[in-house]
């Protein structure tokens, strides 16, 4: 089906998430990557729990991963596309927020400044 390339699908998944959003950061300049110690405080919890998770499962038998569609990389019992989910995931989830906070102009508090500027009636 995708020519020899079968064992990268997963990984070309999450680079299509990556190349997608990645336009939220240098179109409306969310600067979630200029930002590495906050993005990294947001996923540091996520990846945590999810690879806690996701080793319990796989070790109980409750999913596996079709190496058909893996690269056979892996990091103990957890494929590294996986983990790679883990970060990859939650990075596109953090910039669309932050996109739409640009756009709405929504302050949360958190002193981040808002980069575009305010809309004119």
């Amino acid at each position: 089906m995708l020519g020899g390339m079968e064992p990268f699908a997963y990984l070309a998944v999450l680079v299509f998430v990556l190349v997608v959003t990645l336009p939220l950061e240098l179109v409306l300049g969310v600067r979630v990557w200029r930002r590495p110690r906050r993005l990294l405080l947001s996923l540091l919890p996520v990846v945590a729990v999810f690879v806690v998770w996701d080793l319990v499962a796989i070790a109980r038998g409750h999913w596996t991963f079709d190496p058909a569609h893996t690269t056979g990389w892996r990091l103990g019992a957890l494929p590294v596309e996986e983990l790679l989910f883990f970060v990859v995931v939650p990075v596109a989830s953090v910039m669309t927020l932050e996109a739409v906070r640009v756009v709405r102009r929504w302050d949360v508090g958190d002193g981040a400044r808002l980069p575009m500027p305010e809309h004119q009636p």
